[in-house]
Formats: structure tokens, C-alpha cells, sequence
């Protein structure tokens, strides 16, 4: 890890990412958004303000290691009941795609509710990604850095000395 760059993002930058993927998202008529927790709660709200969408939900996804198969299985600690999404346009949103996890759970969960889930996040890390064959609907860049966003007061972001 110590060769990746480091991006330490101000407030400003988080808003004109925002602005970039905004136009895209007009052309879209949803319904409620879901900020996956804890780096979609930002964006989330600020997407929701400017799009004027009033639900703003939470997905909360965790993820245990099966030691027998070393596998990893999403558990939802929090996750709105399936009569909110049935038949809803629903914009699902993270900070970054990393591995691609929690986006993909959120989605397919949002699908099997009876939902039309769209995703967006600031940040698309396609190399990283564990889903070769998905990827967001929107995105604002795609990067291979390691992004520090400025609600990550614990990693050293800007602004919080």
C-alpha cells in the first residue's frame, strides 16, 4: 500500500464531484435514495438535497469471513423494509467502488425487494473491483489512489488539525 498515492480531499472537491456526476443523475426521476453507511451518508444527503429527493434511507453491510470456505457473506445490520422499495426507482449511493461489495449487495437486495436500484459513487476503483462484469451507473472519476474524503476525520484528512 505504501506506493499508492495518497488523495486527501477538501470539501470544495467532494461538491465539484457532486456537480460532475449531477447532470446524469437529473436525467433520472427517483424516488428515494439509500446512503450505504458510513461513506455514502455524505454524498447521499448532499445528491438527495440537490435532486430534491426527500427519502434518504440507510444501508448498513457488513461482511464475516466463513473460516470453513473463506468466504465473505453480507450481513445487513440496517436496511429499509421491502414495502419502501417495491416498485421504486431507488439511487443507491457510496463514496467510492473499491471492491465493490457493499454496492453490489445494496443493489441486488434493492432488486429482490421489487426495486429499480441505480448506483453512483464519487470514486470508481475499476482495477480493484471483485466484479469484473459490474460496475456504478454514475460515477465521478475512476481513480487507482487511495482517497481520504474530509468526513474521514480518523485517516488524517484535510482540515481536521
Amino acid at each position: 500500500m505504501d506506493d499508492v498515492k495518497r488523495i486527501y480531499l477538501s470539501w470544495n472537491d467532494v461538491i465539484k464531484l457532486i456537480g460532475t456526476v449531477m447532470p446524469k443523475l437529473e436525467a433520472y426521476d427517483f424516488d428515494l435514495v439509500i446512503a450505504i453507511t458510513r461513506g455514502g451518508i455524505v454524498p447521499g444527503a448532499i445528491i438527495a438535497e440537490r435532486l430534491r429527493i426527500k427519502q434518504v434511507l440507510v444501508a448498513s453491510v457488513d461482511f464475516y469471513e466463513d473460516e470453513e470456505h473463506d468466504l465473505e457473506w453480507p450481513v445487513f445490520m440496517q436496511f429499509p423494509a421491502d414495502s419502501f422499495l417495491r416498485g421504486q426507482q431507488v439511487l443507491i449511493v457510496d463514496d467510492i467502488w473499491d471492491r465493490g461489495k457493499q454496492i453490489v449487495n445494496v443493489t441486488e437486495r434493492v432488486r429482490q425487494a421489487g426495486g429499480q436500484p441505480y448506483s453512483v459513487v464519487l470514486h470508481y476503483k475499476s482495477q480493484r473491483s471483485e466484479f469484473p462484469d459490474k460496475a456504478p451507473d454514475f460515477f465521478a472519476e475512476e481513480t487507482t489512489d487511495w482517497i481520504i474524503y474530509p468526513w474521514e476525520v480518523e485517516r488524517g484528512a484535510v482540515g481536521t488539525s
